[in-house]
């Protein structure tokens, strides 16, 4: 009516209504409630974007129900292809890494296995790193043997030993960088040439790197795109680390820059039906502006933890990709040495083998002795983490570039650096007390 006022925003019934509401409003208020007719503006803007959280998506017409494509995420069909806010993750992920396509996926885990499931058939072979996440070779060992897919797992410090490894039967590399609990760091470069001229595809798990430490797809840092470009194939990031942030966010990703690449693994991520949810995907969101300083603020405590136990009495060894001792810190220091000002990128991870004379009781009794550091898996989130490992239970063959003795591996987290060195103090004295 003239000179009524209307709520910012509130459309005008006309507007409002759709479909057969505009012939008229149904009578009973629970029907009311849910197909209520009022739509709020459209150009609401704010820091971080709009949780939408679905399974059933509603389309207009029937010919738009028939029509509406999900494979190129130009509309959307269902809630396992995606939603306004995991369109926006996965878009702020491939900047993060340098891809142009990405999965989300329910963990680091599932990133892998939605690889290996895409990619591998029967008589197919994949090598894997003698030092990749553990999960990973037992996926090998379990399902993918069941499913008639072998594999090998190959030395990560030379690359002669990968290139021999490689077979008319090999599909696929998987590698990682730096490796898992023992942290080696690995030719990369090399790695992906001795691939690529047998063209055999490979996968990064890209964890700890995160985006940060180096570019997957540009490995000489040049910039270059197309056929010039040194890279891996694909990258898998379990986003739980340093994504998240937080210790509380289970999800992965799976990038590519290549589309037919990544249609196949679409094609298998929906056949079955990965997906996140709208509250992790935004819990991931908001903390994505913020790894950087993060990830600096983790590997800066860690460099000085590492040096601080390479002094101390007990330590046999400290592995950590920036320590020049370390196995692989050249190739480190060429892949990664640039980032950071110059300073290199090294994530919040070291571990430690603590001398032969002390017994896995007295290691235990350490680990159960730390107060500030907490026992616990994963990496990348606040708090400190340790965890002891049974190293021979988790190789092939034995690593003879370590020190005998007993591993334990620290996960760095955002407490003040003397606070933690004291920690370590305080719990060698007790357990490592002559």
């Amino acid at each position: 009516m003239p000179g009524t006022t209307r709520r910012p925003g509130f459309l005008p019934r006309a507007a409002r209504y759709h479909g057969w509401m505009k012939e008229a409003q149904p009578s009973q208020l629970a029907t009311r409630i849910v197909h209520h007719d009022y739509l709020p503006p459209a150009d609401f803007v704010a820091p971080q974007p709009g949780v939408f959280k679905a399974s059933t998506v509603i389309f207009p017409t029937v010919a738009a129900m028939r029509s509406r494509e999900w494979k190129d995420k130009s509309g959307y069909t269902y809630g396992l292809h995606g939603t306004p806010t995991t369109f926006i993750l996965e878009e702020r992920l491939c900047t993060l890494e340098g891809g142009l396509q990405c999965l989300l996926v329910p963990s680091g885990l599932a990133a892998i296995a939605n690889v290996a499931l895409a990619l591998l058939k029967p008589g197919d072979e994949v090598l894997i790193p003698d030092n990749a996440y553990g999960p990973n070779k037992d996926l090998a060992n379990g399902e993918l043997r069941r499913f008639g897919i072998t594999h090998a797992f190959y030395d990560a410090l030379d690359p002669a030993d990968l290139a021999a490894r490689i077979t008319p039967a090999t599909k696929l590399v998987w590698l990682e960088a730096a490796g898992s609990v023992t942290l080696e760091f690995p030719d990369l470069c090399e790695q992906v040439r001795i691939c690529r001229a047998r063209g055999v595809t490979t996968a990064l798990d890209n964890t700890w790197g995160a985006g940060l430490a180096f570019s997957p797809f540009d490995l000489l840092g040049d910039g270059t795109q197309g056929e010039g470009t040194l890279g891996v194939d694909i990258s898998a990031h379990a986003l739980t680390k340093y994504p998240s942030g937080g210790g509380d966010v289970l999800m992965g990703s799976v990038i590519t820059r290549d589309a037919g690449l990544h249609m196949k693994l679409k094609l298998t991520h929906m056949r079955l039906g990965l997906g996140v949810a709208g509250n992790d995907a935004e819990a991931v969101l908001r903390a994505l502006p913020s790894i950087g300083l993060r990830y600096r603020a983790h590997d800066e405590a860690a460099r000085q933890l590492a040096r601080w136990m390479q002094q101390q009495p007990a330590v046999a060894q400290v592995l950590h990709p920036a320590l020049e001792e370390s196995p692989g810190h050249a190739h480190w220091k060429a892949l990664c040495g640039a980032a950071q000002g110059g300073q290199g990128a090294a994530a919040g991870l070291f571990s430690v083998v603590f001398d032969a004379r002390y017994t896995q009781q007295q290691v235990d009794a350490f680990c159960d002795g730390l107060r500030l550091f907490k026992l616990g898996y994963s990496w990348g989130g606040p708090m400190s983490l340790v965890v002891p490992y049974e190293l021979p239970s988790m190789r092939s063959k034995a690593a003879t570039h370590l020190q005998p003795g007993t591993l334990v591996r620290f996960s760095v987290g955002l407490e003040a650096v003397q606070d933690l060195r004291q920690d370590l103090l305080q719990a060698m004295d007790r357990a490592f007390a002559a």
